[in-house]
């Protein structure tokens, strides 16, 4: 394992570079498996150092996924070139795809390993997939007989789908990237049962 080089760094800096640490190491294992004592070696710090910055391992991980929810929004805001439901919707689907292939083991992990049952680590992922519904929800041209609360259900259903597609696809990818990604833009309308939303999408 390589070692980084030990630097004086200022408390915010130093806590920063162990979250990078472990995101280095989320991309390779399970958040289960990244330790504590890894993650000290590979700073040049002592164990007990890095509970300077963490109250224990448990919140060191929940700074971890906090990270990677932080990283996959940012990773997948619209771009704000792009003017059409369809661009906009299959640009963040692109994007969305390419972060969790670049973070394959990490994904797989939260959504099957402990983390997808642990009360505060879900609450992490809640909060991610209502930022990611809301963003949704603004660039869709829902028609007005189509009620808030119908639309935003259907919507993080269809977040839930994506989820659960996204996972099989990564284990056993029988599709191409832009045949999962037409999938996923198709079952939009359909969930919703928008005629409207159909033709802007599809069209």
């Amino acid at each position: 394992m390589d070692i980084v080089k030990r630097i004086r760094l200022n408390p915010l800096e130093r806590r920063d570079q162990l979250i990078e640490l472990g995101m280095t190491m989320l991309s390779l294992r399970g958040l289960e498996q990244i330790s504590v004592e890894d993650i000290a070696k590979k700073a040049g710090i002592s164990r007990g150092l890095l509970f300077h910055y963490f109250a224990s391992k448990r919140d060191f991980h929940l700074a971890i996924v906090q990270h990677a929810s932080d990283e996959l929004l940012e990773r997948t805001a619209p771009d704000p070139s792009l003017t059409e439901p369809a661009e906009i919707l299959r640009d963040a689907m692109r994007r969305y795809l390419e972060y969790v292939e670049d973070n394959r083991e990490s994904y797989i992990s939260f959504m099957r390993g402990p983390a997808s049952t642990d009360p505060e680590m879900r609450a992490i992922f809640d909060s991610n997939r209502a930022e990611i519904a809301r963003r949704t929800i603004a660039h869709l041209p829902i028609p007005p007989h189509v009620s808030a609360a119908r639309t935003d259900l259907a919507v993080r259903g269809w977040i839930a789908f994506i989820e659960e597609a996204t996972v099989s696809w990564l284990k056993d990818p029988q599709i191409t990237r832009d045949e999962l990604i037409d999938m996923n833009v198709q079952a939009l309308p359909t969930l919703t049962l928008s005629p409207g939303l159909a033709a802007a999408l599809l069209d």
